[in-house]
């Protein structure tokens, strides 16, 4: 349990110290934000608000990762680098998107064919090296079946489905986060709250691994102090950023940061065996891709619009309420949704033990 705190105080301490020297960095190169024409008109007096910021959170969740281990002398996992490599992968693609926005000023980085190409690339990678490294249980860091709070064994693909499937699941969070970064600390705030969700998960798995004692309900998961490190650290590292990103921000993570925190949740899900409960927790996330996708598809098939704008987030604005009254209410849907999915979590270990 040392652990988890010392990651998540050594990670908050970095972002909250060194997010202010980025903002003056990034003031000086001109590394400004590009605002959509299009977007709600209260958001133009935004434009130039730096932006990058995601570099903060990836150094701080490696620092305080690293610290971690340095101060408790706990070994290094597979699970916990697999998964820091999907992050750190996605977060270079979206530093690639927001330099190339900057440099061309407009609010269009990469174009869909290589933005695609970094994110499958780094999927697939991660895919195959999550089914290798077994311990000595025979355990990997993910397996090859879909899984709830386990894994669903009729409902296994084989290695070739699971890359496909990790390809599926990490585009679809990645680009869910990215689509909710658009009001001042709605994704890093929203994105606390889901990791602090998957700092408990990996704990509870911990405390309750077959590895350890084999009980009933007990978790048949490789490394799940170690995952709870790195959601510990993430979450520490949001919240320290939050701290500047609150609105009125003075700082975007941009696609840095929203594509890193969207892969990393992907990949925790995928070695704590809960895909599909992530669904629940990360609803806020979900019902912003929704949004996109539903808006896309009804304007295309009838030439009308569901909401004033998509994302979600948007057509509340334009309805009349404040940004800051959107982003708290979308803080407490999270709230509620984290709340939801580890009450199922706790249900189900209930229920596997015999207690309930």
């Amino acid at each position: 349990m040392r652990g988890v705190f010392i990651a998540a105080g050594v990670a908050l301490a970095v972002s909250i110290l060194l997010t202010p020297y980025l903002i003056r960095f990034f003031a000086r190169q001109g590394f400004g934000q590009e605002i959509r024409a299009e977007g709600p008109q209260s958001h133009q007096a935004k434009r130039g608000t730096p932006t990058m910021g995601g570099v903060a959170i990836l150094l701080a969740i490696w620092l305080g990762y690293i610290a971690s281990h340095l101060l408790t002398g706990e070994p290094i996992t597979a699970s916990a680098l697999l998964v820091l490599f999907l992050t750190t992968a996605l977060g270079i693609v979206g530093f690639l998107d927001d330099f190339i926005k900057l440099r061309r000023a407009r609010n269009l980085g990469l174009n869909k064919t290589s933005k695609t190409v970094g994110q499958v690339l780094t999927a697939t990678i991660f895919g195959i090296l999550a089914l290798r490294f077994a311990n000595a249980d025979g355990l990997a860091p993910a397996s090859d079946s879909l899984s709830f709070v386990r894994d669903i064994t009729v409902l296994s693909f084989g290695a070739i489905g699971f890359v496909l499937l990790a390809n599926l699941i990490i585009a679809g969070w990645s680009n869910a986060v990215n689509f909710t970064d658009g009001l001042d600390g709605l994704a890093a705030g929203t994105g606390a709250i889901v990791l602090a969700t998957y700092t408990i998960i990996g704990f509870w798995q911990f405390r309750n691994n077959c590895a350890i004692a084999s009980a009933a309900g007990c978790y048949q998961v490789r490394d799940p102090l170690d995952v709870a490190l790195v959601a510990a650290a993430a979450m520490g590292g949001c919240i320290g950023f939050l701290w500047w990103n609150a609105a009125p921000a003075r700082i975007f993570m941009g696609d840095t940061g929203s594509l890193a925190i969207g892969g990393l949740i992907a990949g925790l899900s995928i070695v704590t065996r809960t895909e599909l409960l992530l669904v629940v927790i990360g609803g806020v996330f979900v019902v912003e891709v929704l949004s996109v996708a539903v808006q896309i598809a009804v304007f295309r098939t009838t030439r009308r619009r569901v909401f004033r704008m998509a994302p979600f987030h948007h057509h509340f604005e334009l309805a009349g309420w404040a940004e800051t009254t959107v982003i708290i209410r979308f803080w407490l849907l999270a709230a509620m949704c984290a709340a939801l999915g580890l009450g199922l979590f706790y249900q189900e270990w209930l229920t596997a033990a015999g207690g309930g």
